[in-house]
Formats: structure tokens, C-alpha cells, sequence
């Protein structure tokens, strides 16, 4: 476990098979994503299980009292040296507004420096209803990097985000 400045709350870095309902509860709170969108978060912590740190997919996992209230997903961006994609990182809707997907990104960003990496990189929607997510990123401390006109769809344009984390 690791310490979280939040009251109450602990930090893992394991996945659990149990995690696969959690992260389903957890993306569909956050009424963002299409069911498609939702089996890819849940396949990933498949992989994780299957393969371990093989899989190159990582996570953070926020608890009170056993009961997981976000979580964050990440792993090397393949073919470079030391970049990080940022593949997940959700909050479970009736626990907003607290702080804690800014813990967990501060916590993976940190581990993600720890392996040596430099830089994480983020994507998100351009659609208004992704407005708040991609405030949370210029928040955060992420550069808008690029946009990607209609990537997703029609309309539908991928916004990048990059942040430093490590140092050379």
C-alpha cells in the first residue's frame, strides 16, 4: 500500500481479479464511455492478470475500507526510450470533487518517474462533455501537445497531453 494524502484512503499497486467488476462500476460511473470503451479498461486489467508486469500494464488503485473508489492505468509507450501512456484514470462518479484523481495521478506520475520514465502523455475527447477532463490536465500541470481533428469521429477530435516527470 501506499500513503495517500486523502483521510481514509490507501493506495495499491496490484491488481486483483475482483478489480475487473470494480473497473467496469468504476468506468461506467463516469458516464463518458461507450461499452466498447468499457471492455478495453476491463481487458487491460485482464492482461495485468495474466501476464504481470510482462503485460506492461500498470495501476493504482484508491481504497476506503476495501472499497475501491478510482483507479489509474499506465505503461511504456513501446518503441521509446523512456515516454509513458497514460491509459486510464477514472474516478467513481459518487466520489468527484475530493481530490483523489489528482492523488492518483501525482502517485502514478511518481511511479512512473521511478522507472525511469520522463514523460507521460494523455489523450482525450474534444467533445464539450470531455471539457472538464481536459481542464483537470492544464490543472494538473499537461501541455496540450496536439489535436487530432476528428479522430474519434465526425467532430470528435483527440486532444494530447504531455507532462515532464523525470529528468534526463
Amino acid at each position: 500500500m501506499i500513503a495517500s494524502p486523502i483521510p481514509g484512503v490507501e493506495l495499491r499497486t496490484e491488481a486483483r481479479p475482483d478489480d475487473r467488476a470494480t473497473i467496469r462500476r468504476i468506468v461506467e460511473s463516469t458516464g463518458f464511455f461507450h461499452p466498447p470503451e468499457v471492455d478495453v479498461a476491463v481487458e487491460l486489467v485482464d492482461e495485468r492478470l495474466r501476464r504481470g508486469d510482462a503485460s506492461e500494464y500498470f495501476f493504482v488503485f484508491a481504497e476506503r475500507d476495501g472499497h475501491v473508489l478510482g483507479y489509474a492505468c499506465y505503461g511504456p509507450i513501446a518503441c521509446t526510450l523512456a515516454s509513458y501512456d497514460l491509459y486510464w484514470i477514472a474516478v467513481d462518479a459518487a466520489e468527484r470533487g475530493q481530490g483523489l484523481g489528482r492523488d492518483l495521478l501525482q502517485v502514478t506520475e511518481g511511479l512512473i518517474a521511478g522507472r525511469g520514465g520522463l514523460r507521460v502523455y494523455a489523450e482525450t475527447s474534444g467533445r464539450d462533455q470531455y471539457e472538464p477532463t481536459r481542464n483537470f490536465y492544464e490543472r494538473c500541470g499537461y501541455d496540450r501537445e496536439a489535436v487530432q481533428k476528428d479522430f474519434y469521429a465526425p467532430g470528435d477530435d483527440k486532444v494530447m497531453y504531455v507532462k515532464v516527470v523525470g529528468r534526463k
